[in-house]
């Protein structure tokens, strides 16, 4: 007998014993059956990072009705290929990444292991999102993530995603988000990203650091902006990152020197 209900995968890059992930799992639990597979300690920062030089391995850590969760030795993308490869039975639903301590908005989603794993998911074909909270804590409070999160994940799977694309949503750190809105990324950079410290033999050492700016023109629809005023932020992302605008340029340029 086949079973009708919705597969969701579930998957982060701060491991699968974050309060972020488990909270996540919790509140869509019922919108499916569920499996976590998400790595056995932090990843943050991986982007699409692979395992290619040392095998990986998976742990069963708990089985239950609706509910099955793996930790992985990998990276959060080797969680999203392992899980599709090798453990599922049927292509999932919805691949979910999340919820992230700290936010990935702007140019973080090009670091970000957590949307790293929802464009994986994407590459497979799953329609993905991820969902980041700007709050770094360990416990801090996911009720409006949540809330959020379960509803964006709702739509995509009654409605499913275009191919090719995937969903970065991001939640400010206010007890009431004052809504969702529909931003593009923002453009700009982090600055002085590194603070200089000394280890006990004096040698230099440097921490990850700085602050973001926007670079300018400022557009008034771009996610940090958004944030900023107390409204989450959802920006469609691509798998394809051809300039198609400049494309055509390029090849008329190639024609003439040619």
């Amino acid at each position: 007998m086949m079973n009708d209900r919705p597969l969701i995968l579930i998957t982060n890059d701060d491991g699968v014993e974050a309060k972020g992930i488990k909270e996540l799992t919790e509140c869509l639990r019922d919108l499916g059956d569920i499996v976590v597979f998400a790595p056995d300690g932090p990843r943050s920062g991986m982007a699409s990072a692979i395992t290619s030089l040392v095998p990986i391995r998976y742990t069963l850590v708990k089985k239950e009705k609706g509910l099955t969760v793996y930790s992985c030795t990998g990276t959060p993308v080797d969680c999203v290929k392992l899980a599709i490869n090798e453990v599922l039975e049927r292509k999932p639903d919805l691949l979910a990444s999340g919820i992230n301590h700290g936010g990935n908005h702007a140019i973080c989603i090009q670091y970000s292991g957590t949307m790293g794993a929802a464009a994986e998911g994407c590459v497979f074909g799953i329609p993905s999102m991820g969902v980041s909270l700007l709050d770094h804590r360990a416990d801090a409070d996911f009720t409006e993530s949540c809330r959020l999160g379960r509803m964006l994940a709702r739509r995509i799977i009654k409605e499913g995603l275009p191919h090719g694309t995937y969903l970065n949503l991001n939640v400010p750190n206010v007890p009431n988000v004052k809504g969702m809105k529909v931003c593009r990324q923002a453009d700009g950079r982090w600055t002085n990203e590194f603070k200089r410290s000394e280890n006990a033999a004096g040698e230099p050492v440097f921490w990850l650091a700085g602050a973001f700016e926007n670079a300018k023109p400022i557009h008034a629809d771009n996610d940090t902006l958004a944030l900023d005023s107390g409204y989450a932020s959802l920006v469609p992302c691509k798998i394809d990152v051809t300039d198609y605008d400049f494309l055509a340029v390029l090849k008329n340029q190639l024609k003439v020197e040619s």
